[in-house]
């Protein structure tokens, strides 16, 4: 089922939610129609399904690239580095299916404008978690906001998805470097 839906997710970051056809979706899960709607009730059914595969995915991405940090100052900064690799290349041209979901579906299915709005929460949540490590060890001081600072963070990272999305090239070490004065 994973691989069945990591074709999904492939499909749908490229093409969107609406421009996204069932042929489209069962040739990229390698299934049949039929075997697709018997999985799945429907093409929504699907995306959700796809929606959370990508977040379990992405969210083990995250958290291991944090984990290779020694303090919380080099955590953050491996997240962004993180997300400035899956920005890039193929992937950064395919997309990110929560960026898609926020632009596409928010303002019209309230099923999907409250997993964005979860997800994005928990982004944000994680990374004001990581600021809290360097304060804590030393490597960010105290007076930075922990909350706003994430908050700014999670506006860039989710910015860099849309650039990566329109082929716009990242000079992402740059960039890293220029957030990164934030927590000074």
């Amino acid at each position: 089922m994973d691989i069945a839906l990591d074709g999904a997710i492939r499909v749908f970051c490229e093409r969107g939610y609406h421009a996204t056809s069932i042929g489209e979706l069962t040739a990229a899960m390698r299934l049949a129609t039929g075997s697709v709607y018997k999985a799945f009730r429907d093409k929504h059914a699907v995306f959700l399904a796809a929606f959370e595969r990508y977040i379990a995915v992405r969210s083990e991405q995250t958290r291991s690239a944090a984990a290779r940090g020694a303090n919380g100052r080099e955590r953050v900064r491996n997240v962004l580095l993180s997300y400035v690799e899956h920005s890039q290349g193929s992937e950064g041209r395919r997309g990110c299916i929560v960026v898609g979901s926020a632009v596409e579906l928010s303002a019209v299915d309230p099923v999907m404008r409250a997993r964005v709005t979860a997800q994005l929460k928990s982004n944000e949540g994680f990374i004001a978690g990581l600021i809290r490590e360097g304060q804590a060890d030393g490597s960010i001081p105290g007076h930075v906001d922990a909350d706003d600072t994430a908050r700014l963070m999670i506006c860039m990272t989710q910015g860099m998805r849309v650039v990566g999305k329109a082929r716009l090239p990242l000079d992402g070490g740059r960039l890293v470097g220029v957030a990164m004065k934030l927590l000074a």
